[in-house]
Formats: C-alpha cells, structure tokens, sequence
C-alpha cells in the first residue's frame, strides 16, 4: 500500500522517493533495476525512486511528508529509523492499522506509538496523521475509485495532506478524529475474522447442500454485530460512535472481507483449526487481525475495571479472543448479539 500511494502522487506532480525496509530488499531490487514492483505487479510510476533501508538519510533528505507502510508490529521501528533524520516541521502520515495497550492497560493509536519513539524535544514539532477506509493496494494502483479518510488531530495537516494526494480517482476525506479513525481501522481487522467464521463453519459442516445453501445469513450477522461492538468500542474512546457505520468502519472492514489473509485466517479458525495450526499454515503472513484480538483480550478486563463496559458486552469480540488466545471453539453466541434481549 505505501507503494500504491505513488501513484496519485505522481499523477498530482510530485516525486516520491520509496525506502523499503530490513526485509523488503528483494523487492527494492527489483524495483531499482526494472521500475517494476513485484507484489503489485505494476510498473513504478515515473517519479518514483526506489532505496534500501540503508540509503535512508539520502531518501529522506529535502523531503516535506514521510508516509509510513510498515505493519502494525513495525510501529516502535519506523519511529526509532525515522528519529535521526527528522527536523521540525515534517508531517509523518501512516496506513498501518493497528492499536496496542499501554503501561496503565489503555489503548493506544499507532500514531501515538510512533511519536512515542522520537526524541522528546522534537515529538511536538512533528505532524501526524493517519489514513483510513475501504482501498485495496492493487485497485489504488490501477487507479480504481477509492474513497478514503484522512485524519490528524491538526485540520490543516489533515487537509494539506488531502491536497497533496487527491486525484479524480482517489476521493479523500478530512477529519480530526484521529482516535476514531485509528479504533476503526484497527477494529474491523479484529472483526473481518469473526466473518470469515462463517465461511470455515460452512466447509466444516460439509459446504453448500444440494439446494444452494450457503452462509451468507450468519456472516451478515456477525457483520452487523462487528459494527455495533466497533461503536460501542467507540463511545469508550469518548470518539464519535457513527464512524463505525461509515468508511473507516463499515466501509473498510467490506473490502477487508471481501478477500485477503485476514478473511482466510477466519475461514481456517471456523473451519476448526487451532490458531496455533491457522498460523502453520498461513506462516511468513502478518495476521494484525488476530494481534488486535491479542491486544483486546487484555484491554477488555481493563475497560471493566475502569466501568466503561459492562461484564458480558462485546460477545463477539469475546468469542474472537476465546477463540484465538483461549483455543476454543467457532460456536457463536448468536442470542447474545445485538443485546441479547431479542428485539432491537
């Protein structure tokens, strides 16, 4: 995805100068001597300059936005390679989705781990922002029509930002609700897995029957369900709640789950393989939904202790971290969902 950013960027005049990390230098490679991106399976736009890791104080030199595509485990990375080679006034803007608990058990944006990592006199004077919604690497690369959402906490940078990359076919929207956008874009990476449930659940109980019978009424339940636990989880952020029904929430968990490994790894675990075994055979994949599974099973006891959610509330999520922490098994608690009571 950091890549297909160049795209309306090129497109919209400026130059980009790409910096793979430690482990993409294969890929950097290929990119130096074929302008050509093997993942995207795309010719590098003209503009575009590709580095090692090792070139960064050279990439990084004169540039005014760094944007940062690492996963969401290269978090406390990017912060500690950036940090030599910033100086006041740089804007960093991230794709990573991702959120991790602090020391006092509360839930932290990944823009804020990254500026957690700068030195201190300059964390300040450094912008940040993230982005967030429904867009698929390849289909920004080939110039589909994405719509997307822009977030800093400063509105100036999140709109200087959109200027610099909106194009005819990348649609961008502003916002200053970081938080929102972040628990959005975290959460439904954790909540595509309780959809692909369905699919595992299909082919565990023998696949579709003779009459055309699929799943597709369960995994619109948990669908549905996944959107009220990601408002709820909202409104404990004290950040406004209908974002999960709008592109960084219900938008971008649709694309997510319409393929990809996060699908799949929900399709293994309904399909009743341990996450131990979904991890054998999915290996050299980042699974950052199941890292915010991981990252919510310790949140969820400190929300209750802090009274912000009550016992019982967020049973899918419950069920997700059953599931991949405890092993259990892919029963869901269906009349647990939408507040158990049987009416909306």
């Amino acid at each position: 995805m950091g890549t297909a950013t160049a795209y309306p960027l090129t497109d919209n005049g400026h130059r980009v100068r790409l910096v793979g990390t430690h482990l993409d230098g294969e890929i950097i490679q290929r990119c130096k001597d074929e302008h050509y991106h093997p993942k995207l399976k795309r010719k590098l736009p003209e503009g575009v300059r590709p580095y090692f890791i090792e070139e960064i104080a050279e990439a990084l030199e004169g540039v005014r936005v760094i944007l940062s595509g690492v996963n969401s485990l290269g978090a406390h990375w990017i912060g500690k390679a950036l940090s030599p080679h910033l100086y006041p006034g740089h804007t960093i803007i991230a794709i990573t989705k991702g959120l991790e608990i602090d020391a006092n058990g509360d839930l932290m944006i990944l823009p804020d781990v990254l500026r957690s990592e700068l030195p201190a006199h300059l964390r300040d004077q450094v912008s940040y922002a993230a982005v967030g919604g429904p867009c698929i690497a390849g289909e920004l690369a080939g110039k589909r029509q994405s719509c997307v959402v822009f977030g800093s906490r400063r509105r100036e940078t999140a709109e200087m930002l959109a200027g610099i990359f909106r194009t005819s076919y990348y649609h961008i929207w502003t916002t200053t609700e970081l938080v929102a956008l972040e628990y959005c874009a975290a959460l439904k990476n954790a909540y595509t897995l309780a959809v692909g449930l369905s699919g595992g659940i299909l082919e565990a109980s023998g696949g579709v029957d003779a009459s055309g019978a699929y799943m597709h009424n369960l995994a619109a339940a948990t669908f549905a369900q996944s959107v009220t636990e990601i408002r709820r989880m909202l409104e404990t952020a004290g950040a406004p709640p209908d974002f999960a029904a709008s592109l960084p929430g219900a938008g971008d968990m649709y694309v997510t789950a319409v393929g990809g490994r996060t699908i799949r790894l929900g399709r293994l675990l309904g399909a009743g393989h341990t996450y131990t075994e979904a991890r054998q055979i999915m290996a050299g994949e980042t699974l950052e939904g199941a890292e915010i599974v991981r990252v919510m099973s310790v949140a969820i006891p400190s929300l209750e202790a802090k009274g912000l959610i009550k016992p019982g509330e967020l049973p899918m999520m419950r069920k997700l971290i059953d599931i991949v922490v405890g092993g259990g098994k892919p029963e869901l608690p269906l009349d647990d969902f939408f507040g158990g009571s049987g009416c909306l």
